[in-house]
C-alpha cells in the first residue's frame, strides 16, 4: 500500500467511485496533502467484497478509492474538483470501456459537511453547465470499506507498462498534470 507520512491528527478521509480504482489511486496518490490512497469496494448489498464477486456485478458495490488527507494542505472541496475533472461523472454505470454498476460514478459521505461540500459542488457545475451532459453521480452516506485485494493496491506504480495503465491511466495522469500542476507533489 502507498503511504506519504503527514501529521496523524490533522487527517481525514475521503471515499470517491469514479471508474476503475486503479486509475483514480493514481490521480490522488500525485496530490500534495494526500498521505494515503487505498483501493476497495463499498455500497454494496453483501457482507463481504471480492474483486471477483464484484467485477461479477452480483455484490453491488463499487470500486471506490478511500482518500486520507491533511486539510491544511488540500481540502475536500479541492479533492471533489480533482475528481470531477478526472472521470466522467454524466455517464451512469460506465467509465470508458468499464462498464457496470461496480465503475458508477459515487461520493460516500463520512459527515453532513462532506455531504453538503459534495452537493453544493454537483448543483454549482450542473448551473454551471460544466458538463454537455447532466451529471449522475450519486451522494451517498458512507458503509463499510473492504479493502481490496493487494495486488490492486499502488497499482499504476507498480505496473505503469501494462497496457491499460499506459493507455487508459496515463492519460488522466497527464491531464492531472495540466490542469492541477500546482497542487502535485513536488
Amino acid at each position: 500500500m502507498w503511504a506519504h507520512p503527514i501529521t496523524m491528527a490533522q487527517e481525514q478521509k475521503a471515499i470517491f467511485g469514479g471508474g476503475c480504482f486503479w486509475c483514480i489511486e493514481a490521480i490522488f496518490q500525485r496530490l500534495t496533502g494526500v498521505s494515503h490512497v487505498e483501493s476497495g469496494y463499498m455500497g454494496g448489498r453483501a457482507d463481504q467484497a471480492t474483486y471477483r464477486q464484484v467485477c461479477g456485478g452480483d455484490t453491488g458495490h463499487v470500486e471506490v478509492v478511500r482518500v486520507t488527507y491533511d486539510p491544511d494542505q488540500i481540502n475536500y472541496r479541492e479533492l471533489l474538483d480533482v475528481f470531477f475533472a478526472v472521470h466522467d461523472p454524466t455517464t451512469l454505470n460506465r467509465q470508458g470501456n468499464d462498464s457496470g454498476e461496480q465503475y458508477r460514478s459515487v461520493i460516500f459521505y463520512s459527515d453532513e459537511e462532506q455531504q453538503r461540500i459534495a452537493e453544493d459542488v454537483i448543483a454549482e457545475m450542473t448551473a454551471a453547465k460544466v458538463f454537455p451532459e447532466p451529471i449522475v453521480t450519486a451522494v451517498e452516506p458512507a458503509e463499510e470499506f473492504h479493502v481490496a485485494e493487494g495486488y490492486h493496491q499502488n497499482y499504476y506504480n507498480d505496473n505503469s507498462r501494462q497496457p491499460y495503465c499506459m493507455f487508459v491511466i496515463s492519460p488522466k495522469l497527464a491531464k492531472l498534470e495540466k490542469k492541477f500542476a500546482e497542487k502535485l507533489r513536488a
